[in-house]
């Protein structure tokens, strides 16, 4: 996945002393050991940068994109700190400040400069190249989930649709119960023509990646081969758009203190899982956005239905759940991520994309009024305790990574 979706990247690093983020330190900002992994990313011949002097300076690289970039992965996992995001007119503003060791930098008066990072950030023209990340791996697990269909074998240096693969010969697949063609389901390509990269009636057909290819007729996932072609379990041909909910609060003692994590020390917080019933993999509740639905009353309707049992509540109870997720969507929200989700669902042709935003209840005296209960699609439903050894459903345990660094929570 491209990390910003930007032919040539300029960055304007701002130099500030490094007392703007603390004292004086007698030995380098921890915060260095992030620089060369930035260094080494970037290649050193590529960076120019203005600095002075041998202390620790802080740097802030301001960056702009169209669209918005991946707060988890990438970037984020270069440095080991998400960016901070604003959204204007012109797009997405990113900024991060790292303290680096000035004397490592080339020496100059100035007090800014433009760093040219070409060579480690670049533009998918057609969001078909997934060059600039890993290749998506739960798109390529070996059996298709809820079937004993095989894929076919594609090694990670044949995922990108640019590299050459003669002997690419993936399996027609799609589940009868979408060819039964329910009202979430497209019919077959030939029996109607969609309107890719554009809002097809109340159908939003474009991506979060941007522009998708479409060959013979069918859209072409921009994350590369999966081995499977048709829709498998999937809806739609080409994005199939979700929202997920990530719902949170500090796990706090009988004190209602902040509870610590023994080893990091930080505040430990907590989200609502559940276990889903068609894999059995713990998950973040959510779900498909209907045609023509704003992702808002998806993410506040798959909650209810799935942490709630709203569905099966009697009418005077279904009200009062329903005043309550108000209250508790009304707060302001963290967008976690919006993009492409590496699902085991995945196709060539439909691939999951979602809008992750995070719901922070601080003094948790709104959920602690709301009873937990699974429904729907969910087996079970409880809290968990944020960690960075949980294992969750497709992309989620890199949604709630993001999420606890945002809190500055603990992680690991």
């Amino acid at each position: 996945m491209p990390l910003l979706d930007m032919a040539a990247v300029r960055v304007r690093v701002r130099l500030t002393p490094h007392s703007w983020l603390r004292p004086p330190l007698a030995r380098p900002h921890p915060t260095w050991r992030c620089c060369t992994r930035l260094w080494r990313a970037v290649h050193a011949p590529s960076l120019r940068a203005a600095a002075g002097g041998s202390h620790v300076d802080s740097y802030r690289f301001l960056a702009v994109t169209r669209r918005p970039p991946l707060v988890f992965g990438g970037v984020s996992w270069i440095l080991g700190t998400p960016w901070v995001m604003r959204r204007t007119k012109s797009g997405y503003v990113l900024g991060l400040t790292l303290s680096v060791l000035g004397s490592c930098w080339a020496k100059d008066n100035r007090h800014s400069a433009c760093v040219q990072l070409s060579t480690w950030l670049h533009q998918s023209t057609s969001a078909n190249t997934c060059a600039m990340s890993p290749p998506h791996v739960k798109a390529r697990c070996p059996v298709y989930p809820g079937s004993d269909i095989r894929r076919f074998p594609v090694p990670d240096e044949k995922v990108n649709w640019k590299v050459a693969f003669v002997d690419y010969k993936p399996i027609p697949h799609t589940d009868e119960t979408v060819k039964k063609r329910p009202v979430w389901a497209d019919p077959e390509i030939g029996e109607f023509s969609p309107k890719f990269n554009h809002l097809d009636g109340k159908v939003d057909r474009q991506s979060y990646e941007g522009q998708y290819q479409t060959e013979k007729g069918y859209p072409r996932n921009p994350h590369g081969r999966t081995g499977i072609t048709g829709r498998g379990l999937l809806g739609r041909w080409g994005p199939n758009h979700a929202g997920d909910p990530i719902i949170t609060r500090w796990k706090r003692d009988r004190d209602s203190m902040k509870v610590l994590h023994s080893h990091s020390g930080k505040p430990i917080l907590q989200f609502v899982s559940i276990r889903r019933k068609d894999c059995g993999e713990w998950a973040i509740p959510g779900g498909m956005v209907d045609a023509g639905e704003k992702v808002s009353i998806t993410l506040r309707r798959e909650f209810g239905e799935e942490a709630l049992n709203l569905l099966q509540k009697s009418g005077e109870e279904r009200k009062k759940l329903k005043e309550q997720l108000r209250e508790l969507f009304s707060k302001p929200a963290f967008k976690v991520y919006e993009g492409y989700v590496d699902d085991p669902r995945n196709t060539d042709n439909a691939w999951m994309e979602t809008v992750a935003m995070n719901f922070h209840d601080d003094s948790g005296s709104c959920m602690d009024q709301i009873p937990l209960e699974a429904g729907d699609d969910a087996g079970k439903v409880k809290w968990v305790d944020i960690d960075g050894s949980l294992h969750l459903y497709a992309s989620h345990l890199e949604f709630i990574k993001a999420t606890a660094l945002h809190h500055h929570a603990h992680w690991h």
